[in-house]
């Protein structure tokens, strides 16, 4: 007689531990092999009589905290900050701004008005985050992330002056579709391809290239035109066709493929309201106690428990917390400067890590980029400044916030050396250079400058790159012990956070299987 599927799930278990049961799970279709829904379907009596203690309330916290009360652990969250939500951080009129090193900023913006000073934007291939949008009640509208009518500019081409993203993509793509058709034709490729081929080729790049009849780009009506279609005799002009070596020669020309990255792609969304609406809704959900203000300063182990010495932020008090398991979500840089107790070699990973460099420079002002055909996405300026982005939301209405300046990386290091003052100037200059005459509707500027955040010091960081060990990745992605670290840092979407969902629901996996095994263990004890 067979197995029910009951009973095979149940010997998997018994002889492989939890992650042996759900990977079974997943072969026979009982759960989806998607990595982000490794938690979903923990019995709740699973955490039954044992506790857990989640450090830090961002994204992967909160999620580490709302499954495991799912699954029935006591839970406790510790946050050093006043506000949940981490790296996800929307600012609004009166909102305290500290930077370390820098005097305070009080934001000052009209009713309605937001910042997202982190995280702004989210993918629709990120289901993780996208289902607690759903399951939670936050409501979504659409991000525009790319705007065929916002700006390029660059001081080595097109006259120093900005053109529209949508002259540039197809100008390109027209001249190189010229080149490969023509190339084709005389037989360039005839090594690479038949005749049937080239044949279909040429005839794939006329209208991929909008090419005429002897293969020559001359222009197209999708690159904007100089006088619009109207009425009666008022017929569309199309623009003067860019050169491919003046294209080439623009620093900011390799921008145009940014919507290319899967990480861009249409469709994105963002919450009605502001990105911190997400944590927000996920601590509603929270049954255990949810500290704010509280500041790790220790944690430690034994056979049998974990335990975190915090201090109260407000009042100076010491205070501490033991539990069954630990969920660490803090940045690996601030918990290299904590007392833990871990091995050596986990500790020189930790202190290993480098995380990237990122700002962000906030206005608000009167939609002037609307009378330009701009409706969201990004431009870009050049000089160091990144990206100008638009807001998406608000359509029509007065003002707007305008993300002035959006760097990262190398240019980043440069831009945050910068005082306060300069960053804003730099900014505005940028904002300037695009939308000429503009530059002093820019009023209320707000810095954030990621590697001065307390508690972050740092926006994210790249496990493959700037001399970061992938070693020590997989290191820190191991429990120790009864000790979980957590969070998009040790995920393959570090500034994403898809990441700090992912990680979280691996963790809570991780802790489940613990319990079980040692449930078993009890079990065959007597």
């Amino acid at each position: 007689m067979g197995l029910s599927r009951r009973q095979l799930i149940s010997r998997l278990a018994a002889a492989g531990g939890y992650g042996a049961a759900f990977s079974g799970m997943q072969a026979l279709g009982l759960l989806s092999a998607t990595p982000a829904q490794a938690a979903d379907d923990l019995p709740p009596s699973l955490g039954r009589g044992r506790s857990v203690t989640v450090l830090g309330a961002g994204i992967a916290g909160l999620v580490s905290a709302y499954r495991l009360e799912q699954a029935g652990f006591r839970v406790s969250v510790i946050e050093a900050r006043d506000r949940v939500g981490g790296r996800n951080w929307t600012i609004r009129d009166g909102a305290r701004i500290e930077l370390v090193g820098e005097a305070d900023q009080t934001a000052r913006l009209s009713e309605g008005l937001y910042f997202n000073a982190g995280p702004a934007r989210i993918p629709s291939h990120h289901q993780g985050v996208l289902g607690y949008c759903k399951a939670l009640g936050v409501p979504l509208e659409i991000e525009v992330n790319s705007s065929r009518s916002a700006l390029l500019q660059s001081d080595a081409a097109f006259q120093g002056r900005p053109i529209q993203q949508r002259q540039a993509v197809n100008d390109i793509r027209g001249q190189i579709s010229e080149l490969l058709a023509k190339a084709t034709r005389r037989g360039a490729l005839d090594v690479e391809l038949n005749a049937e081929d080239r044949e279909r080729l040429i005839a794939f790049l006329r209208p991929y290239g909008d090419l005429g009849p002897d293969l020559s780009y001359g222009g197209s009506e999708r690159s904007g035109y100089l006088t619009p279609p109207g009425a009666a005799e008022q017929a569309g002009i199309k623009r003067t066709p860019l050169a491919l070596s003046e294209l080439l020669k623009g620093e900011t020309t390799p921008n145009i493929l940014f919507e290319d990255n899967i990480l861009m792609q249409a469709t994105m969304f963002q919450p009605v309201g502001g990105m911190d609406r997400i944590p927000v809704a996920l601590a509603k959900t929270l049954r255990g106690p949810l500290r704010l203000n509280a500041e790790v300063l220790k944690i430690s182990q034994s056979a049998s428990s974990a335990r975190v010495v915090w201090r109260d932020r407000r009042t100076g008090t010491e205070h501490e917390i033991t539990s069954d398991y630990l969920v660490v979500t803090l940045p690996l840089n601030l918990l290299a400067g904590l007392d833990t107790g871990f091995d050596a070699p986990f500790k020189t990973a930790i202190a290993g890590a480098v995380y990237d460099r990122s700002a962000k420079v906030a206005f608000e002002a009167p939609r002037f980029w609307e009378a330009e055909q701009i409706y969201g996405g990004l431009s870009f300026p050049g000089g160091g400044t990144g990206a100008v982005w638009y807001p998406s939301d608000g359509v029509h209405t007065p003002r707007g916030v305008l993300v002035g300046a959006y760097v990262a990386g190398a240019p980043a290091q440069a831009f945050q050396a910068k005082p306060l003052a300069g960053q804003i100037a730099a900014a505005r200059a940028a904002v300037e250079r695009l939308h000429p005459g503009h530059g002093g509707d820019l009023i209320r500027p707000i810095v954030v400058d990621w590697n001065k955040v307390p508690f972050n010091r740092g926006p994210w960081l790249h496990w493959e790159t700037d001399g970061n060990d992938p070693a020590a990745y997989r290191l820190l992605n191991q429990p120790q012990g009864r000790i979980h670290l957590t969070g998009a840092h040790l995920s393959h979407l570090p500034s994403w956070q898809e990441g700090a969902v992912a990680s979280a629901h691996r963790t809570v996996g991780l802790i489940a299987e613990q319990a079980r095994e040692f449930d078993l263990r009890r079990s065959s004890q007597g």
